[in-house]
């Protein structure tokens, strides 16, 4: 799956960087009023839905995709990360809270869906290095259209890989005035530090787990 983000966290500098979620201010990508960057983000990932995973819709009848034969239909909504950077360990980790609101077309009996969900950690805005699965429970009571449940998830991050090399932050932030030979240079567009700025770049994506075609009708409804 190619992920298109909606992230929780503000997008970086350019769209190149992503800022922190959970852990704001302290660890953002800060354009001076002068000439560079006044600080970067931390170790904290940003937290956000994949494009088109954020809902799902259940049919009555397999292959029917008409409005006529919807059964239920939930999104995913009410992302609240919580991150904290400040630890000595090896591992950052990132919690994820959620809630999941469900509309049924039927409301006659109590009934319990179980939906499928995924809390996943990429790198660079490319590849998935871990991928968790769960199920949350919505339980309709009889007569009732509406349900409401709460997920959470968790995603660890390396410190180590998430930190960005001392002479890359130093290139980032240094001081540079106006009318030096490099003032004009942003310093994002010099191939290396981009290409180290995305291998310490992580996101915690959390979305529901759809199949091909469930994927396809969030696509092009």
């Amino acid at each position: 799956m190619t992920f298109r983000t909606r992230l929780f966290a503000a997008a970086g500098l350019a769209g190149a960087l992503l800022a922190l979620a959970g852990c704001k201010t302290k660890g953002d990508i800060v354009v001076d009023d002068g000439v560079g960057i006044a600080s970067v983000r931390g170790v904290c990932p940003a937290v956000g839905v994949p494009d088109y995973t954020g809902d799902i819709t259940l049919f009555r009848s397999p292959g029917a995709t008409d409005a006529g034969a919807i059964d239920v239909t939930a999104v995913l909504t009410n992302l609240r990360p919580s991150c904290n950077d400040a630890g000595a360990g090896d591992k950052v980790l990132t919690q994820v809270g959620f809630d999941v609101l469900a509309r049924r077309t039927d409301t006659r009996g109590a009934r319990t869906v179980q939906l499928p969900y995924f809390v996943t950690v990429l790198r660079g805005g490319r590849a998935v290095i871990a991928k968790r699965l769960g199920t949350i429970s919505l339980t309709f009571a009889d007569g009732q259209d509406r349900a409401q449940a709460h997920g959470t998830g968790s995603a660890y991050v390396d410190r180590a890989e998430a930190t960005l090399p001392p002479e890359v932050r130093n290139r980032l932030t240094r001081k540079r005035k106006a009318g030096d030979a490099d003032a004009a240079i942003d310093p994002l567009a010099q191939p290396d530090v981009r290409a180290a700025v995305a291998r310490a770049t992580f996101e915690v994506l959390v979305g529901f787990q759809l199949d091909q075609s469930q994927l396809a009708y969030n696509a092009t409804r």
